[in-house]
């Protein structure tokens, strides 16, 4: 089993070392993400705080996330990260504020920080599509990512940003980059588990690639539950189901004798 990356580790192996992350959100996900070998995990809180959890990923660098509107405000992100490392999180995602950031470093909680496209702040830069491709976007997302390493974040997930963009801010900030959608200059590359086998239903991101197609597979299987279905219901209208093979057999003498009680009773 290999040994779960630490902070210093993946400080020390920026740019030597491209990591592999994962979003996952069923404890089978986890396990085979584990056996597969990726290194990072994106985990819901409640599979988490599944007991089972680590012995599913036991060498799984996990990091929980959730919408920060979901959890608060500085205080009450606070008290949630606590409860994810007590629950064994080895850092948490928050794209809350840089106050939050700051309370949580303060507190020793590694912590993830969140630039470019931001899908709970998308109105704020236009919608569900790529930032950075302006000057005025590129200088925003920089200064992001240094008011974040400010405030004692270790990381940031910097989503769907011009390549050439992710370069050159890796250049100038100590910040553990992980890209989703952003190129190869993040220090992480990250995709979700929906994306990589083919289960995301509707617009698939441009970033994401489909290593199988569990959908057609899934839609297969569907078909052949309503198949059985059907044929468990002609089963037992035909009397066909249940056969002498799925009954229990009864001893001749009991059955009599229960039955002659039942006539008496009667």
């Amino acid at each position: 089993m290999a040994r779960r990356p630490t902070i210093q580790d993946l400080r020390a192996n920026r740019g030597t070392h491209q990591y592999a992350m994962l979003r996952v959100e069923t404890l089978d996900e986890a396990e085979a993400a584990e056996r597969a070998g990726v290194e990072l995990l994106s985990v819901p809180p409640a599979l988490l705080m599944d007991p089972r959890f680590r012995d599913a990923a036991p060498s799984a660098f996990a990091c929980p996330g959730d919408n920060f509107y979901n959890i608060g405000g500085p205080d009450k992100m606070l008290d949630w990260a606590l409860t994810m490392v007590r629950h064994g999180a080895d850092a948490v995602y928050c794209s809350g504020s840089v106050a939050a950031i700051r309370l949580l470093a303060d507190h020793a909680v590694p912590v993830c920080g969140h630039v470019g496209l931001i899908p709970s702040k998308a109105t704020w830069t236009g919608g569900f599509k790529a930032v950075g491709k302006t000057l005025d976007q590129a200088q925003m997302i920089y200064r992001q990512c240094k008011a974040l390493e400010e405030a004692g974040a270790f990381a940031v997930e910097i989503e769907v940003v011009p390549q050439s963009i992710t370069d050159a801010i890796a250049e100038h900030t100590d910040l553990f980059l992980i890209s989703m959608g952003a190129g190869p200059g993040g220090h992480a590359q990250y995709l979700f588990s929906d994306d990589v086998l083919g289960q995301t239903t509707g617009k698939v991101p441009r970033h994401a690639k489909r290593y199988r197609d569990f959908a057609a597979e899934y839609a297969r299987l569907h078909r052949d539950r309503i198949a059985a279905y059907g044929e468990f219901v002609a089963d037992v209208h035909s009397g066909s189901y249940p056969a002498p093979q799925y009954l229990v057999a009864g001893d001749a003498e009991v059955t009599a004798a229960f039955r002659h009680w039942l006539s008496e009773e009667a």
